[in-house]
């Protein structure tokens, strides 16, 4: 560990300015000293509530700071903020302030701050990063909660598709529950499959198509074929926005067998009804909701149908344009 005299720079910024911060950018590249860089929502799934926190072993000179503040121009109205913070391990300390979260059987925790694993849980490690679903937030806490609720019921499912997977962290929770089964997760946002990969590798998780592993893609919603194909689902999880999920409706539920079970969150209590009414005009009934604060999570499940019409299969339905991802 780099123990030195470290300094930190706060700025605001965009999601979009965050997301666009990468190693290919040369005059991020080029800076001297070279920062440790930290991006973070400030109000949750407010896409313009977003800070940049770099940590440097040197102070950074003006010329450091117009070169950040210019790849990210929301910042230029802000007085940026320097702090000398001493003797610390920078690195550690970006990551030890997410504190770990106990969810039903789960325990989700960063590389840098453990804790204390309780006797018999399922530990998950998942970094910080610009893809949503630390387990932190009251609504990925409330969907492992009630993923733990179902097989605790003794439910079982052997197709499970998580849509808008962010971290992946619902899809690896899912796979320890119901090891067996086959697993899709999707995510608009390529950066989201890209850290789920890297927490299924540092989770020791397997990828791939077949049971027991998690088949990744990049897709808005269900529009994707590998989405499609793998069709009927008797499990999905969508941990994404209210608006997004009420534009899903009918591509959600078109994928899901009869029978099936749906895991919707995202929405705040005072959005409840209208995403509910969304999925009743679509054939869903309502079966349980978990509250954490003000974010609900509902639990459904899709009316059987008789007769020769019903069907056996989903078909392929595109799903409107719109940002379904990085949940």
């Amino acid at each position: 560990m780099k123990m030195t005299t470290s300094w930190k720079l706060t700025l605001p910024c965009t999601r979009a300015e965050a997301e666009s911060l990468n190693d290919d950018i040369p005059a991020l590249a080029l800076l001297e000293p070279q920062p440790a860089i930290l991006t973070q929502e400030l109000k949750p799934f407010d896409d313009q509530a977003w800070e940049l926190v770099a940590y440097f072993d040197s102070e950074p000179d003006d010329h450091v700071i117009s070169t950040l503040m210019t790849l990210l121009p929301s910042s230029k109205k802000a007085a940026p903020t320097i702090e000398k913070l001493g003797d610390e391990d920078w690195v550690t300390m970006s990551q030890s302030a997410i504190e770990p979260t106990a969810a039903g059987r789960f325990y989700v925790h960063t590389a840098a701050n453990k804790g204390d694993v309780p006797p018999a849980a399922v530990a998950l490690q998942i970094e910080a990063s610009r893809a949503f679903g630390t387990g932190s937030h009251e609504t990925t806490a409330a969907c492992l909660t009630m993923l733990d609720h179902l097989r605790s019921k003794g439910r079982r499912f052997s197709h499970v598709a998580d849509i808008g997977t962010g971290t992946g962290l619902l899809a690896f929770a899912a796979m320890h529950l119901w090891p067996n089964a086959q697993f899709t997760a999707s995510d608009i946002d390529p950066v989201s499959i890209d850290v789920t990969m890297d927490n299924a590798a540092v989770n020791d998780l397997p990828l791939g198509k077949g049971l027991g592993q998690v088949a990744l893609c990049v897709a808005p919603g269900a529009d994707h074929g590998l989405i499609q194909r793998r069709a009927p689902y008797d499990l999905i999880i969508a941990n994404i926005l209210a608006g997004p999920l009420i534009a899903l409706a009918p591509s959600l539920v078109a994928i899901l067998e009869e029978g099936g079970t749906l895991i919707l969150a995202g929405l705040l209590d005072t959005q409840m009804a209208a995403v509910i009414s969304a999925y009743r005009k679509q054939g869903m009934r309502l079966d349980e909701i978990i509250q954490k604060g003000d974010w609900p999570c509902l639990r459904m499940t899709k009316r059987r149908r008789y007769g020769w019409r019903r069907p056996r299969r989903a078909l392929h339905i595109d799903t409107p344009p719109g940002d379904f991802g990085t949940w």
